[in-house]
């Protein structure tokens, strides 16, 4: 058999049977290389998003009212000429032209600068903060997902009943809540206690310190009770709302009448038909909330005083420490964009028809 085949796709056409190759330069061949174009398209847009991210994080936090130097040194008796001095230590005298290409130029080789307020370079800083951060959100993120992914299913599924009307109900309240009050909330009934109720938890922080092993392990679990009920709680919604809507846009669909009159069971309608079919909107949505795990929670890292990098962020902003949240920015914005761009390569594997 030859390494180039023709296959028939209609038979009484005026010159005969239209064939068309299946070999190498056939059909396998283009959907490969519309794939290539695809991917290299994807790859293309996060690179210009990603300058975009540099130029858009250098200009947007020098709008913030207030003057880092004035910040820094208040509340001392600083003369004028001291004053100078630390702004051009800080290359604050340079204009802003000058600011600008030293900063992209250092930026595109790893270098975020050095921070105003703790005097150490921003990558050292983010990278002592991230690991925390990471296990917060990351633990919070993971458990709202597979719990809006079910109730998402399950409201759907069973569209107009009780159960949906009252776990949809819910969602809606929960997303509606700002988190630091709702964080606020959860310390004053479980940390501080309330009524009859002891106080059960801490009020912030990661650990409580001189411990190691598995009670280092155990202690650490403790603290992080609070700071991801409140994540899991206010963003969990999201996730059930948008599986929920992409299910019930399937469930009318010619191909599931087909599979009950197969006589499959429901249960199995539901799990290899309908839910594969209505994950493609909900798979941007989780890709999106990993992107923002390494953002962290600025609100409920600041209230429950959990040492990442949202409390970082918070910290720079009052100065403001330009570098700091330049460099903080420039991370979270490019995570997402990471996680973006993975989503959109996932996407052919899950619906063929994506990157033809």
């Amino acid at each position: 058999m030859s390494a180039a085949s023709t296959t028939p796709l209609a038979e009484g056409a005026a010159d005969g049977p239209v064939e068309v190759k299946t070999g190498p330069s056939g059909p396998r061949t283009r959907n490969a290389t519309a794939y290539l174009l695809y991917v290299a398209g994807k790859l293309g847009g996060a690179a210009v998003s990603l300058l975009a991210v540099l130029v858009t994080s250098f200009f947007l936090f020098r709008i913030i009212p207030g003057d880092p130097v004035r910040t820094m040194t208040h509340g001392r008796a600083v003369s004028h000429a001291q004053l100078l001095e630390l702004r051009k230590q800080l290359g604050l005298d340079l204009p802003t032209w000058q600011q600008f290409t030293q900063y992209c130029s250092k930026a595109l080789t790893g270098d975020l600068g050095t921070s105003y307020q703790f005097h150490a370079p921003v990558t050292d800083l983010i990278a002592q903060k991230l690991p925390a951060t990471l296990l917060l959100t990351g633990v919070a993120v993971v458990i709202h997902c597979a719990l809006g992914l079910w109730l998402g299913t399950r409201s759907a599924w069973r569209h107009g009943r009780l159960g949906d009307k009252v776990s949809t109900g819910i969602a809606l309240t929960l997303w509606s809540v700002p988190s630091f009050w709702l964080g606020l909330l959860l310390i004053i009934v479980f940390s501080v206690g309330i009524g009859p109720i002891p106080g059960m938890f801490p009020t912030g922080g990661m650990e409580s310190g001189g411990l190691s092993g598995f009670a280092y392990i155990t202690d650490v679990a403790h603290h992080m009770v609070l700071p991801v009920i409140t994540l899991v709680a206010v963003g969990y919604a999201q996730t059930l709302l948008v599986m929920r809507s992409s299910l019930l846009d399937e469930m009318g669909s010619d191909y599931l009448t087909t599979a009950r009159a197969k006589g499959l069971r429901d249960d199995l309608v539901r799990r290899r038909h309908a839910v594969p079919n209505a994950l493609l909107p909900t798979v941007t949505m989780i890709f999106i909330n990993f992107g923002q795990v390494a953002a962290g929670s600025i609100l409920v890292e600041t209230v429950f005083s959990w040492p990442g990098v949202g409390g970082l962020f918070y910290s720079a902003l009052s100065v403001p420490d330009l570098p700091l949240v330049q460099g903080l920015f420039v991370v979270f914005a490019g995570a997402m964009i990471v996680m973006n761009v993975l989503a959109d390569l996932l996407y052919p594997l899950l619906d063929p028809r994506v990157g033809r």
